[in-house]
């Protein structure tokens, strides 16, 4: 999908799995690099990333802006794997972790104890057996046309599938509303959890949202604004 001259949405290809993980952590913090957070790249992006790129490419897509990767779609149309492959996964990396952990400094130290003790109960209800999604963007792609041109592709791919509905879980805030931008494309707040492992690093409250949409009942969204007529800028 071509939204401009410069813009492409395309499937992921395994190609990219370097730079859907670099970006992922480049992102990690609110929209920023986890590092202040969590040293440990390579375990985060494990955590994040492993299912969809190397598990279910199919289910995912990338933003490309001349020729650089800026923005991912990381989806799922099998829950159940995947909720199985990360109750595994979630024990072998935490005892990678536990490994690392005497090298690690004291923010990221504070981080697993976070994972360990509050990370589980942080996490809002999802509905199970429904694909979902994470989508993240580099600053200078977070614009309405790149998350619409995102779904917009997402979601088509679901229709095609068969699929009756979908979730995502996004981080929100005082200054980010990403709740209601996700209104605009039909879906709605179920619930949301406050996060407390960005207490030392940011003045405001932080929430994951689990935000839903009915596939039945809605038409496709357009990657083009219905009310211009054009791609949105």
């Amino acid at each position: 999908m071509k939204t401009d001259s410069s813009l492409i949405i395309r499937n992921y290809q395994p190609s990219d799995r370097a730079a859907v993980r670099d970006l992922c952590c480049r992102t990690g913090f609110l929209g920023n690099a986890i590092d202040p957070v969590y040293q440990d790249r390579e375990l985060f992006a494990d955590f994040l990333t492993t299912w969809y790129t190397d598990h279910e490419p199919e289910s995912s897509f990338v933003l490309e802006i001349k020729g650089e990767i800026c923005g991912y779609l990381l989806g799922s149309r099998k829950p159940l794997l995947n909720q199985l492959y990360s109750f595994q996964q979630n024990i072998v990396l935490f005892l990678r972790a536990l490994f690392r952990y005497p090298r690690y400094n004291r923010a990221s130290r504070r981080f697993v104890i976070w994972m360990v003790k509050n990370g589980w109960r942080e996490v809002p209800a999802a509905p199970s057996r429904t694909p979902h999604f994470h989508i993240n963007l580099l600053p200078e792609a977070r614009k309405i046309s790149t998350t619409r041109a995102l779904m917009s592709a997402y979601l088509s791919y679901l229709y095609r599938c068969g699929e009756k509905q979908v979730y995502g879980q996004i981080v929100t805030f005082e200054s980010r509303r990403g709740e209601k931008m996700f209104e605009r494309y039909g879906f709605k707040v179920m619930n949301r959890a406050e996060i407390t492992k960005y207490r030392a690093f940011y003045p405001e409250s932080v929430y994951l949202s689990t935000v839903i949409k009915d596939l039945e009942t809605a038409e496709p969204l357009s990657a083009y604004s219905s009310s211009r007529g054009s791609a949105l800028t």
